[in-house]
């Protein structure tokens, strides 16, 4: 229309529209009868590709990124009127993004928190989720109207649910929502006492939903369709349940493993000895070998988180805390003393090496 290129600047594109709406102007064609809407198509351009917005939509998605122009049914157009009281992204391009799978404004969307227990989270689980969300009346399907009554016509808009105008010298014909039946076309009579008339109304539901083993704190899953209804005659939003696993007495997760602290007493760590330790499926057994030092970690295979993607799980970590006796009586104490005798440094190769280090830094 205005005879630029699709990388034409902002310049060109001003000084293209100047010299075409000088040619064309209907002042100076008043005997052209295709004047006026020359005009109105060059108008209508400009005012399109001089806002980077939306050029940037117009790029895209052609006439129907911006809701067309004011151009006759065989312009460019098609004949579209530009929407000005509703450009923005809610508004004009809502629709047109929603369709594209882009999710945009206020759609209807909720969440909800879900807590589960630690076990349940690692082999997997059915969780029945209740929420409140707004959907449509069931008494009067929607309509806002009683049952039994019906509905008239709009006669603001003749039931286009949308009103057009002429704002001011602007040559554009310029629509908006009808503001008296709310872009719905009619008008309610007698409203529905259910939900006074909106169509709409809140109402509790619930979701089964399948927790999948090895899921971990924070993740979510989006229910579509599942949401709230924002809008007559548009579709629910989406919900989205965000897991959260309370913490467990004696195990915590890393990774796809499964750790937990086991205190022995020195002569099971000094012996070695055949222990009894919990598992994520009850009571299980470990072989605790002798001479075993505080702090090692020993694995047990195959008793940690399911793999999701892998297949298999992962291992239980065993960390070993060796308890020191907080109160001994003489006998006892009398004992130990006479043990570290008995034992000496030979005995102790962790202390030795230690003790070594030291005479090397301070020598």
């Amino acid at each position: 229309m205005l005879g630029v290129g699709r990388s034409a600047s902002a310049d060109e594109i001003k000084s293209a529209f100047r010299k075409l709406a000088a040619k064309h102007h209907p002042d100076k064609n008043p005997d052209d009868p295709g004047a006026v809407q020359r005009f109105k198509e060059i108008n209508a351009a400009h005012q399109i590709l001089s806002d980077p917005k939306k050029r940037a939509m117009f790029d895209r998605f052609g006439a129907a990124g911006v809701g067309g122009a004011a151009a006759g049914r065989g312009g460019p157009f098609g004949g579209m009127p530009i929407d000005l009281s509703e450009l923005h992204i809610d508004g004009l391009f809502a629709d047109l993004l929603d369709a594209l799978g882009i999710r945009v404004g206020e759609r209807g969307d909720l969440r909800k928190d879900l807590e589960i227990d630690f076990v349940a989270a690692a082999f997997g689980c059915t969780k029945k989720v209740s929420y409140d969300r707004i959907c449509r009346c069931s008494d009067c399907e929607g309509t806002g109207a009683a049952p039994g009554s019906r509905l008239e016509t709009c006669a603001a808009c003749n039931g286009r649910g949308r009103v057009r105008f002429q704002q001011g010298l602007f040559p554009l014909a310029v629509e908006r929502t009808c503001s008296r039946c709310n872009g719905s076309g009619s008008v309610v009579l007698t409203p529905c006492p259910s939900c006074k008339g909106a169509g709409l109304r809140s109402a509790s539901h619930t979701v089964e939903l399948t927790i999948p083993a090895g899921v971990e704190d924070g993740a979510s899953r989006t229910l579509e369709g599942m949401g709230s209804v924002t809008r007559s005659g548009r579709r629910p939003g989406s919900l989205e349940v965000i897991v959260h696993v309370r913490p467990h007495e004696l195990f915590r997760r890393s990774n796809d493993n499964v750790v937990c602290s086991l205190p022995i007493t020195f002569a099971q760590a000094a012996l070695g000895d055949e222990l009894e330790i919990p598992t994520l499926e009850g009571k299980g057994t470990m072989r605790v070998p002798a001479g075993t030092q505080p702090g090692t970690v020993l694995r047990v295979r195959g008793k940690g988180i399911p793999r999701r993607r892998l297949g298999g799980r992962g291992d239980q970590l065993v960390e070993i805390q060796v308890e020191v006796p907080t109160e001994l009586n003489e006998r006892q104490k009398q004992l130990i003393m006479e043990l570290a005798t008995e034992l000496g440094e030979s005995v102790q190769p962790q202390r030795r090496t230690f003790v070594e280090k030291l005479r090397g830094l301070f020598s």
